[in-house]
């Protein structure tokens, strides 16, 4: 039995990646897809898997952070577990800049 635990124990440590934010750095926010069920305007396999980037305001526990989110997410609880947050990683090529378009 000892020896089970243990190995089931070194293949979770080899798995395990130690996730840490600081106040002030920008996340995504985890939506976990449900069939059936409208969030964010989509459902189903189109539906967001990640939304944001919102603000780290508060590191609340070792594993809990406090985010700054929008009025429109007010009824949501602002305090999530790392394991939903994603870093984001800002890169000014990725902004895409819409062409003006002109009606007659």
């Amino acid at each position: 039995m000892i020896t089970a635990q243990s190995r089931r124990k070194s293949y979770a440590d080899w798995r395990h990646r130690l996730l840490e934010f600081e106040v002030g750095d920008r996340i995504f926010l985890k939506v976990s897809p449900t069939k059936e069920i409208k969030r964010f305007g989509m459902m189903c396999k189109l539906g967001l898997r990640y939304i944001g980037p919102y603000p780290i305001t508060q590191q609340v526990g070792e594993v809990a952070y406090q985010l700054g989110l929008p009025s429109v997410l007010l009824r949501m609880n602002n305090v999530l577990h790392v394991l939903q947050l994603h870093k984001y990683i800002h890169d000014p090529s990725h902004v895409i800049r819409p062409d003006p378009i002109h009606l007659q």
